[in-house]
This record gives structure tokens, sequence and C-alpha cells, in this order.
């Protein structure tokens, strides 16, 4: 306990060498515009599931969701058809949906492995309008910004302007979010600010000037490159300076837009629409800050941010690759493919233990009042409103929780290193299972620590008064006779 007080008070170029250790991550994003579809009956595909490197984190970004009147509704109350789709495909893999955002048809979705949630920190979403004078969300983007191991990250879905003419509204658009998006953080406070951040989605941009015929002919002869100049996109990077800060990767897979629905054939209607990469994932690696003017006769006028980020670049370097860009043409249930992007990152973690450490303290059942013991790690602004949840093992969100106790009102004892919880028997289920306790802090809006998995056991009380299924024969039966779980 006295290393990590020392570690506390210790300043960030201190703890950097006692942390000195760089650690890869493996980022895959998703972009998908899914045309209102419901969606397929497996995602392995699409989420490299049999990859043997499996992602620490999943972004995935989707664009025209349905939102009928009645199914935007229920999918309010409920989760979306697609979200419980990844959530139930990914939770059984030890992943948790850290955050979502919904606007109309957009659709963003932050999931992360387990062990990685304390340490995912400073969350906040929000959305921007463009469509119809800014009052219609069927265009616009989404993001999700939060701090990764302390380094800021920002993920932005944009569905922007259709058709071949509106390539510079696009851009205004893009530059519109960007400048209006804010955050209630004082280090990065606008997209802009972050360390790193990854811009996809259905960002509409064309293949300018070149003929149906020569398109197709490249498409066929995958000859890509030769449509890369009449790209839009790579057109107004060559004119705007916000633009030029974002990387790509090559186009090297067919563009994605427009197919037939249910095959894999470019647009055979009558309007015969030209193919195009409307859908795309690009990066922005914050630049690192200028080192100060040695001719100034006074370094300490300088900004203290300039200074403070100079510092953070050196004590703790990012470093991002482009492992995989490419399409997913197994898909066709709508005129768009989805098109993946894996990166890894290689990052200086700024913190390596969580804020908080609990357990389950001795015997779990539905039988008797049970006890949690935690400890802070480090100093955090804890609340009356800070929670405790109990979890079943592969749970889908933070949302997915078997119960709750408020950490202040339930507190029984404490000392100056460990506090204790107790749950009611009432709320602890009586079939029992595997699972684990999660601190969630109102404070910071998100889980500041998880503990090991736990068996809670079946309640004994229940299975002599018949009330919990016995597994008979590979069914589950009540020792009535009749099944109550159904």
């Amino acid at each position: 306990m006295r290393k990590w007080l020392r570690l506390w008070t210790m300043p960030l170029s201190s703890v950097a060498r006692e942390f000195s250790v760089f650690s890869d991550c493996r980022l895959h994003i998703v972009t998908w515009n899914v045309a209102t579809a419901d969606p397929p009956d497996d995602v392995s595909l699409l989420l490299h599931l049999n990859s043997p490197k499996s992602p620490d984190l999943y972004v995935i970004g989707l664009q025209e969701v349905y939102s009928g009147p009645l199914r935007f509704v229920s999918d309010i109350v409920f989760d979306d058809p697609w979200s419980h789709l990844f959530m139930s495909t990914l939770a059984p893999l030890s992943y948790v949906k850290v955050s979502s955002i919904r606007m109309q048809g957009l659709l963003l979705l932050f999931f992360s492995k387990m062990e990685h949630v304390p340490f995912i920190r400073d969350i906040q979403a929000t959305y921007t309008r463009t469509g119809i004078f800014g009052y219609w969300g069927n265009k616009g983007g989404v993001s999700i910004r939060l701090s990764f191991y302390g380094h800021m990250l920002c993920f932005l879905n944009c569905h922007l302007a259709a058709h071949m003419k509106y390539a510079t509204e696009r851009v205004d658009e893009f530059e519109y979010i960007m400048d209006t998006q804010m955050f209630n953080c004082t280090k990065a406070p606008r997209i802009i600010d972050h360390r790193l951040v990854f811009w996809f989605g259905d960002l509409n941009f064309r293949i300018q000037d070149h003929g149906m015929h020569f398109v197709r002919s490249c498409i066929n002869n995958q000859t890509y490159s030769l449509l890369w100049s009449q790209d839009q996109l790579t057109m107004m990077k060559k004119k705007e300076q916000l633009l030029q800060e974002f990387e790509e990767g090559p186009l090297d897979f067919k563009p994605t837009y427009k197919f037939d629905l249910n095959s894999d054939t470019y647009d055979s209607s009558g309007k015969k629409r030209k193919p195009a990469w409307t859908d795309r994932i690009l990066w922005r690696l914050q630049p690192k800050a200028s080192p100060p003017d040695e001719s100034s006769e006074d370094v300490s006028t300088q900004e203290p941010t300039v200074a403070e980020q100079r510092e953070e670049d050196e004590e703790f370097p990012l470093k991002i690759k482009q492992d995989l860009y490419t399409s997913k043409m197994e898909y066709s249930i709508s005129d768009h493919k989805p098109v993946i992007g894996i990166f890894s990152l290689e990052l200086r973690k700024m913190y390596e233990i969580p804020l908080v450490r609990l357990r389950a303290e001795g015997d779990w059942s539905a039988d008797i009042d049970a006890m949690v013991v935690y400890s802070p790690l480090q100093p955090f602004p804890s609340s009356s409103w800070d929670w405790i949840g109990l979890y079943m093992v592969g749970f889908t969100s933070m949302s997915d929780y078997i119960t709750y106790t408020w950490v202040k009102d339930d507190e029984v004892a404490f000392n100056e290193e460990l506090m204790q919880v107790y749950v009611s028997k009432e709320e602890i289920p009586v079939r029992g299972g595997e699972c684990v306790l999660c601190y969630y802090s109102s404070a910071l809006q998100c889980i500041i620590g998880i503990s090991e998995p736990f068996k809670v056991h079946e309640s004994k009380v229940a299975v002599e008064e018949g009330l919990v299924p016995e597994k008979i024969n590979g069914l589950n039966r009540t020792a009535g006779g009749e099944d109550v779980w159904n």
C-alpha cells in the first residue's frame, strides 16, 4: 500500500520510469450503412472471431439503422436488434459494452475486453444533427470519447450528405461537427484536442469524372489505384487543412456502394449509380507539441497546456499502425458493404492499477446476507451515488446487473484501508452461478474496479421448498415437477 501511496504523489515523469513497459492494444473498427435492414444471423466474419489475434477493443459504427416510429420507441426502452446481436455475440468472449450512443439511424457501440474496463475512464458521448437544416437526425455525427490508460481517444461515426455534387457540403458538415461537439473535459474539450481521433462512417464521397465503363473495368481488373485520383475525399484533402491531418490506408478493395440487395452486383436499376468508396475509416494522431522557442527570452511565457502536452508526448508516447483495411463482401443485406479497419496501438500506460480493489467475502448464497470488501487503491471522487453491482460472468453491459447496492447506504464497517458493504440475501439469485462484482463511480461515470470471478451457491432453502429446478436428463425441472423459470 505504501508503494501506491508513493506513486500517487510522484510526478508523471517519475511514474513513467516505474511503469516503463509498452503495451500493445489491438483495435477493430467496423462501419456499415445497413440500409434499415434487420441484422444478419451471424457476424463472426465481420468481427474476425476466428482470428488467432483477438482485439482488445471493438468499435462499431452503423448508419441507417431502422428508426420507424414504433421500432424507435421500443429501442429506447430495450436494446435495438443490432446492439443486441453484437452484445450477445461478444459477451461470451468476455467483451463488455462500455458505451453506446444513437441518433435516429446513427448508432455507435464501444466494446472492451473485461480486463481493460477499469482503465477506461472519462467516458462521454454526444451527437450533432446536420440533416434538414440541422433539425433532423438522418445525417450528422455521433461520438464517444474516453481515456484509455490515460490516453484521450475519440471515435466519430458520421453519415454525411449524399449525391455526387455535394462534396463541398460534406466537408462543411464534417467541419461543423468537429467545431460544435464539446465535452466536459478540461484536457480535451473538443474532438481535435484528443490524442487520437478515429473518423469513420458513410461519408458519401464519390468517384468523380471517370465514366461508368471505366470505373467498372478498373473494379473487374482490380486496378483500384487508377480511380484514387478522382475519389472526392482524396481530392478534397488536397484543399482542406483539417482533412490533411487525417490519415487513411490505401483503398485496395472494391468500392462498397452501391449494390443490388442480396447480391454482389453493382446497381442494375435504371439509375445505375456509379460505384464509390462511400464507407471509410480515417484517423488522426495529435501532432507532437513544438519544442520551446530558444530565442524567446522567457520560456515560462509559453502556454502551460503546450508544455504539458510536450511532457506527455515524451513520457507516454502513443503510436498507431493499421494492420488491415478492407470490405466484407460476404454481407449483402444492404446496398453497402461493411468496411473494417484493424489497428495496433503501442502505448505506455499512465496507470496500471485500478482505483478500487474489491472481492466477495465468504460464501455467497440467497440463504444469508453477503458481504463485499473493497479498498481504494488511489484517490478518486467518491459519492453517495456510487454503487457496487453483482453481475453474472459474461455480462453484456454496465446495465446488465443482477442487483446492486449503494456503497454509502450499506457500509457496515470501515477502517483506513478496507471498507465493507453488505448485500441483502433477498437480492442474491437463488439459482446461483459464476459472478463478479463491479464498483461504479458516479462522479467518473464508469466502472473503476472489478472483482475476480466467484461462485454464488444455489440456495439450499429454495431447493428444499421446490423452488429451484434440478438438472434431470438435461432438462430443468423444479423439485415439485414444474419449471417455474420459463
